[in-house]
């Protein structure tokens, strides 16, 4: 006769094996002082041997708290979310906290229904990359007592914590240093999403450009269409900026929002016979892992990602136990411009992307 599943290990079972109270396992498996070190150690190897599970359920009802943080994701397969995914989980596991991970898919429907699983699952708090086109289900959120820090891109309207990339400056310096080398003729290749960052981006293109004395022209900003219309978290492709840069006629440098577009952009130069960085100059953005292994290794900005997901965990594990109303912070750390040979060093003649002015700081936080 074939056995049935054995029932769950409770701590009665653990008490009753070692002759204590279940409020004493129960002190011990919470590592309370008033548990000897002994007992403890009993206590733990008993439940060990028995496999004994914590019920995380009962425990949240008993401490008035889920331990458990939601993390709201616009496109998981976008690298950079990737990256932020597993530095917020091993943040948050650290923190002994659980985390609900929620995928929008740059959807407003859907995120509607993420802000209400949360809701649901009463999650203690939440980190979020907001889809940017509605924020009253956000409003909900927050006003149902759920502290929420967004990420990588803000809902000023709601006035919540916020972390996220300088991404103004990272085009900025990416910019600076092709009109370093030399460039005079720029153009810029950026998704047509309309969301901060590739405004972002495009706000420090053009400064670059002014503070560098060079004319910006309205063309010299191009938006690629892509299959991201179809559905917008699908992952950008090379064969877009491919296709598209086939009708431009080529300046002396590009500034692209993405890597994936700057290897495009490589293959249409390579197949015409022209030279990187000689005929034309090229910049990526993000620094995924194949831009340095290039046959022309890619000039790129290097995006912080796992320290935008611990900043935002440790801002909104903070939250959490602040007892006063502080007010939100909105914290931009700054990439990292790499030089690699697909741009031209600057020449000495020329000012360098360092002795150039910086974009205006606007009045937040940055690190």
């Amino acid at each position: 006769m074939t056995e049935g599943p054995r029932p769950r290990p409770t701590l009665r079972d653990i008490a009753t094996a070692l002759g204590l109270s279940v409020n004493t396992v129960s002190r011990a498996l919470g590592d309370k002082d008033s548990v000897s070190a002994s007992t403890r150690a009993a206590v733990q190897a008993e439940a060990a041997r028995i496999g004994y599970v914590p019920n995380t359920l009962a425990r949240s009802l008993v401490l008035g708290s889920a331990m458990t943080l939601g993390l709201v994701i616009t496109n998981p397969s976008n690298p950079f979310y990737a990256q932020l995914i597993s530095s917020i989980e091993l943040r948050v596991r650290a923190q002994g906290y659980s985390l609900l991970l929620l995928v929008t898919d740059e959807s407003v429907e859907n995120e509607q229904r993420a802000t209400e699983a949360l809701r649901r699952s009463a999650v203690d708090g939440a980190v979020v990359v907001p889809v940017q086109a509605e924020w009253d289900h956000w409003r909900r959120v927050r006003d149902s007592g759920i502290p929420l820090v967004f990420v990588n891109r803000d809902v000023p309207e709601l006035d919540c914590d916020m972390v996220g990339v300088d991404y103004e400056r990272g085009s900025y310096e990416a910019t600076s240093h092709l009109i370093a080398g030399g460039a005079r003729r720029l153009l810029l290749l950026e998704e047509d999403l309309p969301i901060t960052t590739t405004a972002d981006r495009i706000t420090g293109f053009r400064r670059a450009m002014a503070d560098a004395g060079l004319a910006v022209p309205d063309d010299s900003v191009r938006t690629v269409p892509t299959r991201r219309y179809d559905s917008l978290a699908l992952p950008w492709q090379p064969e877009e900026a491919y296709r598209f840069a086939q009708s431009l006629e080529l300046p002396d440098a590009i500034v692209t929002g993405n890597d994936y577009f700057a290897l495009g952009l490589l293959r249409l130069l390579a197949e015409r016979g022209l030279d990187v960085p000689g005929d034309v100059a090229i910049t990526g953005y993000g620094d995924h892992p194949y831009a340095a292994y290039l046959q022309t290794p890619l000039t790129t900005v290097r995006l912080p990602a796992a320290e935008v997901g611990s900043t935002a965990v440790d801002l909104l594990m903070q939250r959490l136990k602040a007892s006063g109303a502080e007010r939100p912070r909105k914290t931009l750390i700054r990439p990292e411009l790499v030089i690699r040979a697909s741009a031209p060093i600057a020449r000495p003649s020329q000012p360098t992307a360092e002795s150039g002015s910086p974009p205006e700081e606007p009045a937040m936080h940055r690190l």
